[in-house]
């Protein structure tokens, strides 16, 4: 049993160290520094103080971020148990909300679900995963996507 928590705590921590902190008092506490402890420090401190999304609906705090991702950001406050439920699917109408919000034109809609539904664990990869996290998880997915990143395009 203790291998088994240990090993989760390092998957958990080993998934935060790559994961890049974006905006937010953190990312601007912890600006310029690379390697990992800054990384999870940035993180940490963004997930204490839940001020990325703030930053992300307002564009404060580091983060530049367009409207449509602000809209979404704001969805995601208050809808992230039905829409974290709608992308486990890959269909839906929260799911369908988030591409309206984004400005994702019918002809890319598919492959928008497609993407969430296939990252759903980067997306979510915890019951405790704030609507902050959420966003960033997405925004980070949409740019790496060719055809999708211009939904996210600051």
């Amino acid at each position: 049993m203790k291998k088994l928590i240990a090993g989760a705590i390092l998957l958990g921590a080993s998934s935060i160290a790559f994961a890049q902190p974006g905006c937010g008092v953190g990312a601007m506490i912890w600006k310029g520094q690379s390697g990992i402890a800054p990384h999870v420090l940035a993180a940490t401190t963004n997930g204490t103080f839940g001020n990325q999304t703030f930053g992300m609906t307002t564009g404060t705090l580091g983060c530049s971020t367009n409207q449509s991702v602000q809209s979404m950001a704001m969805y995601m406050d208050s809808n992230i148990d039905k829409v974290a439920r709608d992308m486990s699917r890959g269909s839906g109408e929260n799911l369908d909300t988030l591409a309206v919000l984004l400005g994702v034109e019918e002809a890319d809609r598919a492959d928008f679900r497609q993407v969430l539904q296939d990252n759903f664990a980067t997306i979510f990869p915890n019951s405790e995963t704030t609507s902050g996290e959420a966003v960033d998880a997405i925004v980070a997915l949409l740019e790496q996507n060719k055809s999708l990143s211009k939904y996210v395009a600051a």
